[in-house]
């Protein structure tokens, strides 16, 4: 069978099976449970490491990644799976997670909180991941580890190798899957154990709601703080990311909603002039035949370009959003009277609901409407990419854990 390449921590390469031999055996100073304070402790110092100036400023997604991993956030991600009478929580054993290569930092965050669980992981990275990936694995290992974190965390690449990825899959107790539909598919042609089970994150679609009341009636102040939001929603990971918004809609009256739009288009133009993201020609062609295509369709009315960095679409219709990627700072817009105007529209697929401008209870109202049919989160404008234990509907706290009841007379 063929070798992979040890990325965490750095080695020769190594046959399969005697990476998961090493990964599944037990630590001499004992096996890790949950919560475990050698994997704190390391996550910890990891997250210094990724808070640090130099690397923030370089990848500034890299800091949301830091916070979430604060021992106060990780101490709130334990309490989640904390024992309880009569139900104790252990870890599951072996983790196998395939993470996409267009999010190339995700990886970190269902790693780290399995880890958390007290399994053992190995993560395959993609041999395409460069850039943030590249500045985490160099982080994690020049952050001192327990042996015991060393021997039980390993993270490798490897080519399209089928037998790699079947012995991977037949060894693992859970399998973690993102990426898309495909992806999903590819990867459960290779059987697990029947003890076994995926925990997976398909296609997803995610899109942005504000009230043009609630938007005219903001100070300044947090209208340019929520267009500094919106772009980062949008343009960290290419708008490629699930929880990135893909469509904006406008909620209120007609004349409202054209100021409204207007204003956020002025302040969005001026965060882009500051941090003048990269918008190579081969993107910018790509955007303006996705948006193009999108009028040939009857879907679009009206399509306008600033620059290469942005394009608003006109939908035809409410309706009509197109859930695929259309090149990063590509946004089809459309306007609705009231929120419970786009239940109809929202599908299983839909992930996330940026917000601004609407009360918790009209948030509540419109969740309930939805009735689980579509949207597992709504945050506000500017906290699409802030991960969460909670994630795509999952608790993964609990799919990282195995639980225990103990029933005594």
């Amino acid at each position: 069978m063929s070798k992979v390449e040890q990325r965490l921590p750095v080695g020769e390469p190594i046959a399969v099976d005697e990476l998961v031999a090493g990964a599944l055996a037990a630590p001499a100073d004992g096996p890790l449970k949950v919560g475990d304070e050698r994997v704190v402790d390391f996550l910890v110092a990891f997250a210094r490491q990724l808070l640090r100036p130099a690397v923030a400023r370089r990848y500034p997604e890299l800091a949301s990644l830091g916070f979430f991993l604060r021992r106060g956030e990780i101490a709130k991600a334990v309490a989640r799976v904390a024992d309880e009478p009569g139900a104790l929580h252990f870890p599951r054993g072996l983790v196998f997670h395939v993470p996409p290569a267009n999010v190339d930092t995700i990886f970190v965050y269902s790693w780290a909180l399995s880890a958390l669980a007290g399994n053992a992981n190995i993560v395959r990275i993609s041999s395409r991941s460069a850039g943030a990936a590249t500045a985490v694995l160099e982080a994690l290992n020049g952050t001192e580890a327990h042996p015991a974190v060393r021997q039980t965390q390993r993270m490798v690449t490897y080519g399209r190798d089928d037998a790699v990825t079947a012995a991977l899959s037949a060894a693992c107790d859970l399998r973690v899957i993102w990426g898309g539909d495909r992806s999903v598919n590819e990867l459960r042609r290779h059987q697990l154990k029947p003890s076994s089970r995926d925990v997976t994150f398909p296609d997803r679609s995610s899109f942005t709601v504000i009230s043009a009341a609630g938007w005219l009636g903001a100070t300044d102040g947090e209208r340019d703080a929520a267009a500094l939001g919106f772009y980062n929603d949008s343009y960290w990971f290419d708008q490629a990311a699930c929880a990135s918004p893909r469509a904006v809609y406008w909620v209120g009256g007609e004349a409202d909603a054209t100021r409204a739009r207007k204003d956020l288009e002025t302040r969005l133009l001026a965060v882009i002039g500051s941090k003048r993201p990269e918008v190579d020609a081969a993107m910018a062609v790509e955007k303006r035949v996705a948006t193009y295509g999108l009028a040939a369709e009857g879907a679009a009315t009206g399509i306008h370009f600033a620059g290469n960095a942005l394009a608003t679409v006109d939908l035809a219709e409410p309706g009509l959003i197109p859930r695929r990627w259309l090149g990063v700072g590509t946004f089809p817009q459309a306007r609705v009277d009231a929120l419970a105007d786009l239940a109809p529209i929202v599908q299983r697929r839909d992930q996330t609901v940026t917000h601004f401008g609407f009360a918790a209870d009209e948030l509540v109202t419109f969740a309930r409407t939805l009735a689980g049919r579509g949207v597992d989160r709504f945050v506000p404008v500017g906290d699409a990419l802030n991960f969460s234990a909670l994630w795509d509907g999952y608790d993964l706290m609990r799919e990282f854990t195995r639980l225990t009841t103990i029933t005594a007379r």
